[in-house]
């Protein structure tokens, strides 16, 4: 019960986070993006970024959720389901965002 409560409180931020991005703000809390000088930021389509990256976290929190109640309930499908997409999605946008200059603008 004590492990569902670690992650409850780990989505709670990765939710409000999730909500910001997907709004197309939030850009700043982006690593990497932040550290970027200001005219290589100009090449990038940077509501697109957020958006894709919101729709990243809101799947990461998904998985969380799915861990947090695999700990509940006791199902161990869960966790291992939950893993999964963790995983992939981690994956997913390390690949997607990296090939094909996909957030850079006037491509």
């Amino acid at each position: 019960m004590n492990d569902s409560i670690v992650y409850v409180v780990i989505l709670i931020p990765m939710l409000v986070f999730a909500i910001v991005l997907s709004r197309g703000k939030g850009a700043s809390l982006l690593a990497g993006y932040n550290t970027m000088s200001e005219s290589k930021k100009e090449t990038y389509d940077e509501v697109a970024l957020c958006k894709f990256m919101g729709k990243i976290m809101y799947g990461i929190s998904f998985s969380l959720l799915l861990i947090a109640f695999s700990e509940i309930s006791g199902y161990s499908f869960l966790f291992i389901v939950g893993f999964v997409l963790l995983v992939f999605f981690i994956i997913f946008a390390g690949v997607y965002t990296n090939t094909k200059n996909r957030f850079k603008k006037g491509l």
